[in-house]
């Protein structure tokens, strides 16, 4: 059932998933995600000073990436990986082995459904992945696969297979996904609105991507959830995740993927500071007016049938239609680029590499 609490006997997909967290500090966080995480393998990429020491509780299977090991992994491609920025968990996407990733920040905790039950995130995502989308025609019962929901009167019988899911978006309780203005406007504001539902985002519609609770099929969409170039250096922070977002959904639609938003919800339990945000995201919030109209506009040809080449593409788009508006976007097409020549690297003989035809099935 949706929004269950119960922990599977054999916890779902055990072998087959990684839990990717970035972080700068101790991990006690993992404390209260125990009776969900702990089977599970997880990748925690470092950022910041790397000579500090990372405390990680007892009981964990992990490995713990900093600077240093990106730097002498990657070699000079290691430039495509942010510093100073939560965009350098996709290193962590790169260097994972396995076909489901589920990433969460060190800030968010176990929420409780509204009948008081702890909520596990891990699990409704993995249900998410496993079932099909309907990208292609919405069904206003939401998602018709699950229990006790179908397809409602005059839904296409020939489009009830569904698409496979690339991707689950996950919410967020108490503090919400806002940026700086919104913040600054509404200081104390906090979502305590629990809706207990899942959706297919429509072919054509681009969404605001968070990546503090997203999962996502690896082997599908997995060289585009590259996480740009943010931070340090950078003349933008905070979009990381709305990059890959506006990226991967422009590939989904194009491979003819789906992309779940809603259930789960986790607890966002510390609100990061506006005027501080407001500093990284302030040209972000301004380009974004034409960031979106060229991401809505983007059309890939139809030779492009792998992700990677599909992402190649879209680089080249990038540096072409968007470097008048700042010589960053030239730097980030090329360091688009990088990303999937690391990416190959990393995982050759087509490891990652999407294996669909343009018209999917349900997922088996």
């Amino acid at each position: 059932m949706a929004g269950s609490s119960s922990v599977s006997p054999t916890p779902l997909l055990k072998d087959e998933l990684d839990i990717v967290i970035p972080t700068i500090r101790n991990l006690d966080f993992l404390e209260m995600w125990r009776p969900f995480f702990q089977p599970y393998h997880l990748i925690i990429v470092q950022d910041g000073d790397p000579s500090k020491k990372i405390h990680v509780p007892e009981g964990f299977d992990y490995e713990l990436y900093n600077r240093n090991d990106i730097n002498k992994i990657l070699g000079p491609k290691a430039s495509c990986i942010s510093f100073k920025d939560s965009a350098c968990r996709c290193f962590g996407y790169m260097v994972s082995k396995k076909k489901y990733i589920y990433t969460i920040d060190d800030d968010c905790f176990v929420a409780k459904d509204p009948s008081g039950k702890d909520i596990n995130a891990l699990e409704q995502h993995i249900k998410n992945l496993l079932c099909p989308s309907t990208p292609h025609f919405f069904n206003t019962l939401y998602d018709p696969y699950r229990e006790g929901a179908d397809f409602v009167r005059g839904y296409p019988f020939s489009m009830r297979e569904g698409a496979q899911t690339a991707v689950s978006h996950g919410l967020w309780l108490n503090i919400p996904d806002y940026d700086a203005p919104t913040q600054l406007v509404k200081p104390r504001e906090r979502n305590t609105r629990y809706v207990d539902a899942v959706m297919t985002i429509p072919k054509g519609t681009l969404f605001p991507m968070c990546g503090m609770n997203l999962a996502f099929d690896r082997e599908l969409i997995g060289p585009a959830m590259y996480f740009g170039l943010m931070g340090d250096g950078q003349p933008i922070g905070r979009y990381d995740d709305m990059w890959a977002g506006w990226c991967i959904k422009v590939i989904c639609d194009h491979l003819g993927l789906g992309v779940k938003t809603g259930l789960p919800y986790i607890w966002h339990s510390k609100a990061s500071n506006p005027f501080v945000n407001l500093k990284k995201e302030y040209k972000g919030i301004y380009w974004q007016e034409e960031i979106i109209p060229f991401f809505q506009s983007v059309t890939l040809p139809k030779e492009c049938t792998s992700v990677q080449q599909c992402y190649i593409e879209l680089s080249k788009q990038v540096k072409d239609k968007l470097s008048n508006l700042d010589p960053y976007f030239t730097k980030l097409a090329d360091a688009m680029v990088t990303w999937i020549e690391a990416w190959d690297e990393l995982n050759p003989t087509g490891e990652g590499l999407a294996k669909l035809s343009i018209a999917n099935g349900p997922a088996k």
